[in-house]
């Protein structure tokens, strides 16, 4: 059973990609239209748009916003190419979630592969855009009803960050989990950490879960040991990034160490994503790269500095879950077992 969700974070209306404002929220509520390829790059880098399958999704719509700003270039070799630029530079606003690439490398190759005048790869580029983000919706809820099975009756779930439906076009993919469980058992109980620096879980999980009518308990990024310990929480479902085609997770800073606690104390921890945030061209975790973002999102706290000025801050966005301690990899094709190796590349023989 699905949950149905009130959000729709990305949406290609007239011309334009609309999206909520994910830099305002919780204080309040407002949409943006984006109408350049420049202004989508500002939009994923600022984190206005955020969440891998989102990102894709605005990856998408990008190319086809650059591809309309680009119509006036009757040569369609002389197009392609300037396309092609554009698309390079869309793919380094953000360089850890393969959905971005995956989405703008579908673009490219249906602009190369379209029999027509340049007007006509235009046009294609819009209906495709449109077509991803309304499958990203039913994929959503295919790895919200698989991982629905796996979660026990009244299970205390933990998730991090925010993979829901704002880091997607809708559902989500951990909160779709965890919307299709509830759909099934409403006496589950939801903890949503923090999420430290950017406060992703407080601000945003809580947010949606709330306006879902998903009672949800926020808790600090220290307090996942102190709960499990309690046995207040026994399962965990957190979002990805990348994952590499031994199982290796890129997912939000933080990650790993709930992984790590998870495995003491012997409580499953899943990873749900779709098929695109698989990346089979690298072989482990390692090759992942992981973005580095400003140290403000440390310092600074509700317009307020909160340590010393001059103390060294490092802030990686990310971190990577060796596979060993990941219990499965929910898709929208079913739930990846280890071993990984084998298990990801079976699926992607019948899946791609």
């Amino acid at each position: 059973m699905t949950f149905e969700s009130k959000i729709k974070t990305i949406e290609w209306i007239n011309n334009k990609s609309r999206m909520i404002d994910q830099t305002v929220l919780p204080y309040k509520f407002k949409t943006v239209d984006i109408e350049t390829l420049e202004d989508m790059y500002f939009a994923i880098k600022n984190m206005i748009v955020r969440g891998a399958p989102a990102i894709g999704i605005a990856g998408a719509h990008g190319i086809a916003l650059g591809a309309i700003n680009l119509s006036h270039i009757d040569n369609k070799d002389d197009f392609l190419h300037q396309l092609q630029q554009k698309a390079d530079y869309l793919k380094s606003s953000r360089p850890t979630a393969i959905n971005l690439a995956w989405a703008i490398n579908k673009q490219i190759e249906l602009a190369k592969n379209t029999i027509g005048s340049v007007n006509d790869i235009v046009e294609v580029l819009k209906i495709n855009a449109k077509k991803l983000e309304n499958e990203d919706i039913e994929i959503n809820k295919k790895i919200g009803e698989n991982g629905a099975r796996l979660v026990p009756n009244g299970a205390g779930i933990l998730t991090h960050c925010n993979a829901g439906a704002l880091a997607t076009v809708g559902y989500g993919t951990a909160l779709g989990v965890i919307r299709s469980a509830y759909a099934n058992d409403s006496s589950i109980k939801v903890y949503a950490d923090e999420t430290r620096p950017r406060q992703q879980g407080a601000r945003l999980t809580a947010w949606e879960l709330t306006q879902d009518g998903i009672p949800t308990t926020l808790i600090t990024d220290g307090m996942c040991s102190y709960f499990m310990s309690k046995g207040m929480i026994n399962f965990v479902v957190v979002g990805a990034d990348r994952i590499a085609s031994n199982g290796d997770t890129a997912n939000k800073i933080g990650t790993f160490t709930l992984a790590i606690a998870a495995k003491y104390h012997n409580i499953p921890f899943y990873v749900a994503a779709p098929l695109s945030t698989i990346d089979i061209s690298i072989d482990s975790g390692s090759q992942i790269p992981i973005e580095e973002r400003s140290k403000d999102e440390v310092m600074i706290v509700n317009s307020k500095l909160i340590c010393p000025e001059g103390v060294n801050v490092v802030n990686p966005a990310f971190d990577v879950t060796p596979n060993e301690l990941i219990s499965g990899i929910i898709t929208e094709v079913g739930v990846l077992k280890p071993d990984f190796k084998i298990s990801i590349r079976e699926v992607f023989k019948i899946h791609r």
